[in-house]
Parts: C-alpha cells; structure tokens; sequence
C-alpha cells in the first residue's frame, strides 16, 4: 500500500480531555514487548530490538491461547471437517490483512498501540468506541479464564476425590464455586495488582508450551483412543445454513491477536510493512496448524457430543489429560493479569483524559485508583463466572468483539488513510483498497451482528 502525502486525522487532539494524561497512560503495551518510549524528535530514527523471527514467536504467543479449547465445538457448529477448514481458511485472509493494514496505519500516523493508531487515523469517535471495546472485551476474557479454572479444577478434583455414588452431593471443598474463589483470591488476585507486569512475559512463554503440549494429547487420543470410547456420530454438515455462522466467534477469538500487534510491529529492528506481512503471515500458519489439528482431531474423537471445552469430554482419571488441564489452568492464570492490566490500562486513560488531571494529582492517587478499579474488576469477574458456567456463552459475545478488532477497526483504518491521502487521479489500486477496508467493516459489523443477536436469542429461550 503506498502511503500519500496527506495528514492522517487532523482533530485526533482536538477534545477537551487531557493530552498529557493520556500520553502518560501506557495503554496495552505487551508485557512481552520492549519498546523505546515514544519521541516525536527521535521516533523516526528509532529502532527496536526484536527480529523478525522473535516478532513470530510473540505473534504466536499472542493468538494462542486457552481459546484452541473451544475449535472441536466450533467444528461440530460448523458442520464438519471440510466446514471449518474452509471458514478458517477464508478469514485468515482478512485476519492477516487487518494485521498489515495496522502496522501501515502505525506507520502512517506514527502511534505505537492499537487503540493510538485508531484515535489518530479514525478521530474521537471511533478511537472512544475502540477504547471501550478493548476494556469490554478484556473484561469478559477474565470471565471466560475463571470459568476455564472451574472447568479444569471440577476435572482434577474428581480424579482426586473418590465420592462413592450414593452420596447425593458433593463436600464443600470440593464444590466449583469455593474452588474458582480460592484460586482467584490466593493467585489471581496478587498477581493483578502491580503496577508493572513485565515479569509476567517468562510465564507467558511456558503458557504457549503448555498450549501445544494440549494439541499434542488431543491428537494423540484422536490417533490412539481409549479403548472404553464408544462411536459417536460425526456430523458432515450443519444442523442449519445459519449454524456456520455460530463458529466465527470462536475462530475470531482464537486468532484475535491484533491489539497487541502494533507494539510488536513497533519493537521490530526494521518496522517495514513488507516485512512485517511475512512476519504475520508465517504466525498466523502456526497458529492455523495448532488451532486446526486441535480442531479436527477433538471433532473427530467425540463428534457433535464434543463439549464447548473439549477437556471436559475426556475422562477425570486419564493423567496426560489431567497434565494438559494443569497446563490450561497455569495458562489462564499468568494470562488474567495480563488482560486486566490491558483493560485497567484503558479504563485510566479514558478516566485521565476525560478529567484531565495534573502529573502530581495523578501520582499521589494513582495507587488508590489503582487498588480500587482492580478490586472492583476481579469481584466482578469472579461473580459473573461462578453463575455463568457455560464457557460457550462468553465466548460467543467476546467472539463478537474480537470480530470488531479484526475486521472493523482496521477496515475503518485503511478508508480513512486512503481517503485523507492527496491526490489528483484515483487510480485503481486506491479504489481497491478502500472497496476492501468497506468489505472489512461490512464482514466484521455482519459477525459481531449476528453473534451478539444469537447470544442474545439463545438466553432469552434457555
């Protein structure tokens, strides 16, 4: 895409809000990404440190996730193997390309996060709606994670706890509510608070080991299964036309790497576009790879009886399983943080900018605020998992979002850069461009839609 000569958003800086408190609030910088501090003297000779491979590997951290647990139920929604392969493979065009259309957008209006560069290429509107979404979205990310640990947790309880059959319920330690309190209040909860939350990019490394070590028992069982699995039946079409559409949010979830994207762009030795294509691009296979053999392989072993969790439709006493949910829970817990600081990020630069407070106001009560909005997201969170137990329902809703990051934002992005380029003549390649930023905005506002109705129907009829 050549860049124009234009000026990107010329009343990105124009609200009454603070530009000092929001330049301040270090919103969704990546644990994982070290950057140099944004100058506008120097910014344009600087270069980071991350090569090209090293930008792969965080790519790849970044989209795996405890998110491969849903890919056998969205096969089964899909209608099949050969469903959900082509649907994967048809939005992975539009997910690598929302990747290069931000890191051009980066470029473009020189902003190093994913919320800046739609602030300054979109305006206000947008660049508030994408705020807002991010914080919804990491919000309901953290309740999805509880519910995971109560899931994994029910598993190896089970495996440890011999209850004989005639007790009618269950011992008060063993309950799954005393369990998701107790692991969030002892690890979750410590873990949040900090300020700074860099220590968390080593744990984030064992997190991506124990999601690949999940795919390989998966296939593993698929290729030798237990001998007590009984045949099951294997769908090869969807129930309805619609119910293809029901599997885009577990898909948009699981490739949903783009907000952390532009800071790992930023960190990259030679921040090229064209280079950064090939980056994303080679990622974006991996994770295929990961999300696809976990995919077919838990849809082929357990068919449409496939729990929205696929762990859930393994035994509780099979021990590589039961090391694949540890795996899960240690996953989740070095990732709840992570997306709090992301969220709590963006709720006080929203917050500073909206009062405009000074740097010395902000400093003696930045560590109250601090204590008092993490408190309030973590016993939120924790409530709305323990009576929400369906995974599938959070997915479906943040799915959505995730849908807005990948498609909607950037789509919007790319149509306002080619619009606000200077130019004589349009030429066909510009016309191109922006009729594919209209069909991103149209695809993703036609998912998020059409998930969040479908969430919506299928709470009010249960």
């Amino acid at each position: 895409m050549a860049q124009g000569t234009g000026s990107i958003n010329s009343d990105y800086k124009d609200w009454e809000w603070s530009d000092d408190a929001g330049e301040r609030a270090r919103l969704l910088q990546s644990p994982s990404v070290e950057t140099v501090p944004k100058n506008p003297e120097s910014q344009g000779n600087s270069l980071g440190a991350t090569s090209a491979l090293g930008a792969v590997f965080i790519v790849v951290n970044a989209a795996l996730g405890a998110g491969l647990l849903n890919f056998p139920a969205a096969f089964s929604m899909a209608g099949g193997v050969a469903a959900g392969i082509t649907l994967q493979m048809c939005m992975l065009i539009f997910i690598i390309g929302g990747l290069v259309i931000l890191a051009y957008c980066s470029q473009a209006s020189n902003e190093r996060t994913y919320q800046e560069v739609v602030w300054a290429v979109c305006g206000k509107v947008p660049g508030v709606l994408c705020e807002v979404a991010i914080a919804v979205y990491t919000f309901g990310t953290c309740i999805a994670f509880l519910i995971i640990i109560g899931d994994q947790e029910d598993k190896i309880i089970a495996a440890l706890v011999k209850e004989p059959e005639e007790v009618g319920s269950s011992r008060w330690y063993t309950d799954r509510k005393f369990t998701i309190s107790i692991t969030a209040f002892l690890l979750i909860l410590p873990l949040s608070i900090p300020k700074e939350i860099g220590f968390q990019k080593y744990a984030s490394s064992l997190s991506v080991i124990g999601t690949w070590y999940v795919t390989a028992v998966i296939i593993i069982k698929y290729i030798w299964p237990d001998k007590e699995l009984v045949p099951v039946e294997i769908p090869t079409s969807p129930s309805t036309w619609t119910a293809i559409f029901n599997a885009m949010p577990t898909i948009c979830f699981g490739f949903q790497c783009h907000v952390s994207s532009v800071p790992v762009f930023n960190s990259m030795k030679q921040p090229e576009v064209k280079t950064w294509g090939a980056v994303v691009t080679a990622a974006m296979v991996i994770a295929l790879f990961v999300y696809t053999g976990t995919g077919i392989c838990g849809f082929l072993t357990f068919g449409a009886g496939v729990e929205q969790d696929v762990l859930m439709s393994y035994p509780s006493n099979d021990i590589p399983v039961a090391l694949a949910r540890a795996f899960i829970i240690l996953c989740v817990l070095t990732s709840y943080p992570i997306l709090h600081f992301c969220g709590r990020a963006v709720l006080e630069g929203l917050w500073l900018r909206y009062t405009g407070v000074t740097v010395e106001e902000d400093v003696v009560r930045e560590r109250r605020r601090r204590l008092l909005q993490t408190i309030s997201w973590f016993l939120l969170t924790l409530l709305l998992a323990l009576f929400i137990p369906d995974i599938g329902k959070v997915i479906s809703v943040i799915g959505g979002l995730a849908a807005c990051f990948i498609f909607v934002f950037p789509g919007l992005c790319l149509i306002q850069a080619k619009l606000s380029e200077i130019q004589e003549t349009r030429a066909i390649s510009w016309w191109a461009q922006v009729s594919y930023g209209v069909f991103m905005v149209t695809l993703g506002a036609f998912i998020f839609g059409q998930t969040t109705a479908n969430a919506i129907f299928v709470d009010l009829t249960a």
